[in-house]
């Protein structure tokens, strides 16, 4: 073992982050400093907390002594990767590739070191920079011959595509092969012998890893890692709002960090080796003492915490933690005694702006809850009052046809909405 490299997969097998991994891949990271990389798809302008897994994957790639590469999708996110979905996707225009491929460029910068001063330093690379000068013949006649159809057929991702009603275009049948290329283009041009991903992409990067032998002769390597699923059955990382984003544009780091916070008991225990890189004695330690007195989630804060930390730095998660303690604490408290300033400073919570001359002769509650956007609809509004989930200025609504006036706003000017358990508004009243 070289003596300068940590144990990666060790590593990574106590925090159950490996799903499949190819024969020798575990000598060859013990053996020399590996160049690995991951494929990130360009959908959006950001990353969500879906993607965090990889990007952990990399960082501990390179916290382990390993070279980083973060390769974002500029020719694959043309197509869309078929795995495991049930339709095909939309096509991105050249003009919204561009756009996303920036936002996620940036944001990857933020995780990784790119200082060319350290001999593990990370890259970015965009497959667009590659394929652009390949031509469909060049291509089927150079890589197409290697792979045989029913080697792509085998695979389960594609098999249920095609048992399925929609059936597959040959678009999104060619991607395994496009991604396998990017990685034999990595493996020839920059010494690159590891490819990770998600437990779903376990077809498309052992294409590569065969195609890399098939034309070259020589060994690749792969590991992958599971995919998050929320043990009460729902979408890891799915809301009400809809995704958790990377960008606090998007989710403001009060939204990421009560996300965490409001982890189950049944999967912060899992969560907490994943997404933080407290050691195996600190997370046993928080375990143990989670189990003795589960009602002070001392898991779930120090989870969302570390994460919070990683994503947005020291600074914006102390906004948060003060934000959750403001609503949070001392919830008898009038809201009356809330300062202006501190219903103006509490950062992460989401801002919106309504006209005062509604106010003049009161407006139904439904429709405000409906014209603000807090809810998409009358009827969601009513629906969600009958049920008890509406409360302004911490008074719970109980009467659909009550009317908001000038006489229930905080300090002339202020509204605080509460729209289930966890998600606040502070409507400001503008002239």
């Amino acid at each position: 073992m070289n003596e300068q490299l940590k144990d990666l997969v060790k590593e990574l097998r106590w925090r159950g982050m490996i799903h499949d991994i190819m024969p020798g891949t575990e000598e060859q990271l013990l053996k020399e400093m590996t160049i690995g990389y991951v494929g990130f798809d360009p959908t959006a302008d950001s990353l969500h907390i879906g993607s965090l897994v990889p990007i952990l994957l990399l960082v501990h790639l390179q916290r382990c002594g390993h070279k980083p590469i973060a390769l974002v999708g500029g020719a694959t996110g043309m197509i869309g990767d078929p795995s495991f979905k049930s339709e095909e996707r939309n096509m991105l225009s050249e003009e919204t590739l561009a756009l996303n491929l920036a936002g996620i460029e940036k944001q990857l910068a933020h995780f990784l070191l790119f200082d060319q001063s350290i001999p593990n330093h990370a890259e970015i690379v965009n497959n667009y920079d590659w394929f652009k000068d390949i031509s469909l013949l060049d291509f089927i006649r150079d890589t197409g011959k290697h792979i045989t159809i029913n080697y792509m057929m085998a695979k389960e991702s594609v098999k249920k595509r095609i048992e399925g009603n929609n059936g597959m275009s040959f678009t999104e049948f060619s991607y395994q092969l496009i991604q396998g290329f990017d990685f034999y283009w990595l493996f020839k041009h920059k010494n690159c012998k590891l490819q990770m991903g998600g437990s779903d992409q376990w077809g498309n990067i052992v294409t590569g890893t065969e195609l890399i032998r098939r034309k070259i002769n020589e060994e690749a390597f792969a590991f992958t890692c599971p995919l998050l699923k929320k043990s009460d059955g729902g979408k890891f990382g799915k809301t009400e709002q809809g995704n958790i984003w990377l960008d606090e544009t998007r989710t403001t780091p009060y939204q990421f960090y009560q996300f965490w916070l409001n982890a189950s008991d049944n999967d912060v225990e899992s969560w907490i080796k994943i997404f933080t890189f407290l050691d195996e004695h600190t997370i046993s330690k928080l375990i143990s003492e989670h189990r003795n007195d589960p009602s002070k989630r001392i898991l779930q804060k120090k989870l969302a915490e570390e994460i919070t930390r990683f994503v947005h730095g020291e600074e914006k998660l102390n906004i948060a933690i003060e934000t959750t303690l403001r609503l949070f604490n001392n919830q008898d408290k009038p809201i009356s005694e809330m300062s202006e300033k501190d219903l103006e400073t509490m950062e992460g919570i989401i801002k919106i702006s309504y006209p005062k001359s509604k106010f003049r002769e009161g407006i139904e509650i439904i429709s405000f809850l409906a014209e603000t956007s807090i809810f998409t609809s009358k009827g969601e509004a009513r629906k969600m009052i009958q049920n008890g989930g509406v409360s302004i200025n911490r008074m719970k609504m109980i009467n659909q046809q009550e009317s908001i006036t000038e006489e229930h706003l905080l300090h002339n000017k202020y509204l605080l909405v509460q729209k289930g358990k966890k998600n606040y508004y502070l409507v400001e009243i503008t002239n």
